[in-house]
């Protein structure tokens, strides 16, 4: 067996000789979906760090400029805080009857954390983010 019965927990499906009748490690489990998370995060992290270089390149003239700021900004503190809660919930073993209150409200934290990340990229997006040059100074397309 892979483990105790303190370890697994043996989720049985209809199919008795299929790989999905073996034993699931919720600690492993959970680790791995926090991994995932973070991976998406850092992602998130990246894309907005582009979007501030691209807003501080466009400089305080484009119309959005102070609103783009702020809430990149934003964004990212909600990044950094959710990435150290999936490390900090990641190191916390959840088989531990004594840890899973404390678990579930830094996973509820970070799940709130992520939404509002969202929202507000929802928000970074729609006062959009335009590379500036595109086409060197003075360059003027052609219009039929």
């Amino acid at each position: 067996m892979m483990g105790s019965a303190r370890d697994t927990i043996d989720l049985q499906t209809g199919n008795p000789g299929s790989r999905t009748n073996l034993p699931i490690n919720i600690n492993h489990y959970a680790t791995k979906k926090s991994v995932a998370e973070s991976m998406l995060d850092v992602a998130l992290f990246m894309a907005n760090a582009t979007q501030l270089k691209a807003v501080l390149e466009q400089g305080p003239s484009f119309q959005y400029y102070a609103t783009l700021i702020a809430l990149i900004s934003i964004s990212l503190f909600f990044q950094l805080v959710i990435g150290i809660l999936l490390i900090v919930i990641a190191r916390i073993n959840l088989n531990e009857v004594s840890n899973q209150p404390r678990l579930n409200i830094l996973n509820n934290i970070a799940t709130a954390l992520v939404f509002i990340t969202v929202v507000i990229n929802i928000f970074i997006t729609a006062f959009g983010v335009q590379k500036t040059g595109l086409y060197p100074t003075g360059y003027k397309a052609h219009r039929p």
